[in-house]
């Protein structure tokens, strides 16, 4: 595993292309929500898969003081974070 820090602003926001589950008291805008097959309510995807709030001049959340719950716990360079981009590494990797 990489262990070069993690910064939001210098990342292939592989996080935004995750799933993310909308929790009672989340607030995100109404026109970014979505239903998944289940009926759960989710951040709605762009065509492309990434999440429709994600701002890609400034790769940043456009919502960060409304996102989710998942999104907030979500730390950058947390494990869960490392854990993804190391995903992404991999998958990148043997597409070559």
């Amino acid at each position: 595993m990489d262990d070069t820090p993690a910064r939001c602003d210098q990342c292939q926001a592989c996080c935004c292309q995750l799933p993310v589950l909308v929790l009672p008291g989340d607030a995100p805008p109404e026109h970014m929500l979505d239903e998944d097959a289940d009926g759960y309510l989710i951040m709605a995807k762009a065509d492309d898969g990434w999440c429709v709030a994600l701002d890609r001049e400034r790769m940043c959340c456009s919502i960060y003081e409304r996102r989710p719950f998942v999104c907030r716990e979500f730390a950058m360079d947390g494990g869960d974070c490392r854990e993804v981009r190391a995903d992404w590494r991999r998958i990148a990797l043997s597409l070559r």
